[in-house]
C-alpha cells in the first residue's frame, strides 16, 4: 500500500502529468480501437458493432493487389534513404559547428539552420512547388545556362530523390541537436594530447569525434528504423501527383487513397495495422542488435 502512497512534495508534479496523459490517451490509444476494421467488412452505416467479421481477408486481398508491393517497395526505399542522408547530414553539420570558434557566429547558423523544422509541410510544399515548377526559382537558374525547362515534380525517376533532398534540408538542423550534446562529452584531454601529438583536425575527427559519438549514432539509427515504413505523409502528400505514384506514392497515402478518398476503409486499416506490425518488429529487433554492438540500452 505504501507503495502507491504519493510523497506531498510530488503530487503537483504528478498533476501536472494528468493532462498530456489525457491527451495521449485520446489522440494516441483512443484511435488505436479503429483496427478492428482490418479484420471486419466494414461500414459506416453499420459502426463497428454490427458490420460483418471476415478474419484476415482483408490480409489475403492485399496480397493479390499488385500496387501494394510497389507502394511497399517504394516505403522501404525512399525511408531507408531518408535515414541514412538525414543521419549523415546531421553528423556532418554537427561536427561543423563543432569546429565554428565564434559562438556569435555559430549560433546564428544554428538558428537559420534549425528554423526550417519549426515549418510544416503545407508551407513548405508550396514553396517547392513554387521554385521547381517550370518558371521557379531553379528553372531560371538553369535557363541562364541554356537549360531548358524541368517539371522536376512531374519526374517519377526524380521524385524519391526530391523527397530525401528536401526533407533533409528541413530536418538537418534538428537532427544535429543530439549530436553535438555527444560531442561536448567526449573528453578534452583527448583532443588536447593528439594536439601534442601533432594530429590535424581531420584525424581528430576520424579517431576521437566519430568513436566518442559512436553509441549516440547507433541509437539514433536505431530509433529511425522504427520509421522504416514510415516515408513521410504529409511531405509525400503536398508535393506528389498521380504521374509520380510509380515511385512516390507510399503506405500512408496510399491507405489515405484507398482508405478515405475511395472508402475501403477496411482494406486501408488493413494495410496500416501490418506497417505497424512491422515497425514494432524493426525497431524491437534493432533495439536488440544496438544493445549487442554499443552496449547501450534505453529500457
Amino acid at each position: 500500500m505504501n507503495a502507491f502512497k504519493i510523497p506531498r512534495k510530488q503530487l503537483a508534479l504528478y498533476l501536472m502529468l494528468i493532462p498530456p496523459v489525457v491527451v495521449l490517451f485520446i489522440y494516441a490509444y483512443l484511435p488505436m480501437l479503429g483496427v478492428v476494421m482490418a479484420f471486419q467488412r466494414y461500414q459506416p452505416t453499420l459502426g463497428f458493432f454490427h458490420s460483418d467479421w471476415v478474419g484476415l481477408d482483408n490480409f489475403k486481398r492485399l496480397y493479390h493487389i499488385p500496387d501494394v508491393k510497389q507502394v511497399i517497395a517504394n516505403t522501404l526505399f525512399i525511408a531507408t534513404m531518408k535515414i541514412i542522408v538525414e543521419t549523415f547530414a546531421a553528423i556532418a553539420v554537427a561536427i561543423l559547428l563543432n569546429e565554428i570558434m565564434s559562438q556569435l557566429f555559430k549560433r546564428t547558423v544554428q538558428t537559420i539552420i534549425y528554423f526550417p523544422y519549426f515549418l510544416s509541410w503545407v508551407i513548405l510544399g508550396g514553396i517547392f512547388r513554387d521554385m521547381l515548377s517550370r518558371e521557379g526559382l531553379i528553372n531560371t537558374m538553369l535557363a541562364k545556362f541554356g537549360v531548358d525547362p524541368i517539371i522536376f515534380l512531374s519526374k517519377a525517376s526524380w521524385f524519391p530523390y526530391i523527397l530525401v533532398s528536401t526533407e533533409t534540408w528541413q530536418i538537418t538542423g534538428f537532427g544535429t541537436i543530439v549530436f553535438l550534446a555527444a560531442i561536448t562529452t567526449i573528453d578534452p584531454t583527448l583532443y588536447e594530447a593528439a594536439v601534442m601529438d601533432g594530429a590535424s583536425r581531420w584525424k581528430q575527427t576520424l579517431h576521437i569525434t566519430l568513436p566518442g559519438m559512436k553509441s549516440t549514432i547507433v541509437l539514433m539509427v536505431t530509433l529511425s528504423l522504427g520509421y522504416i515504413l514510415n516515408a513521410g505523409f504529409e511531405q509525400v502528400l503536398m508535393l506528389y501527383s498521380p504521374g509520380v505514384y510509380k515511385t512516390g506514392d507510399v503506405i500512408d497515402t496510399w491507405v489515405y487513397r484507398m482508405g478515405l478518398q475511395q472508402a475501403q476503409y477496411s482494406l486501408g486499416a488493413a494495410i496500416g495495422l501490418f506497417r505497424s506490425v512491422v515497425s514494432l518488429i524493426m525497431i524491437t529487433v534493432s533495439y536488440m542488435i544496438a544493445r549487442k554492438i554499443s552496449d547501450h540500452r534505453i529500457f
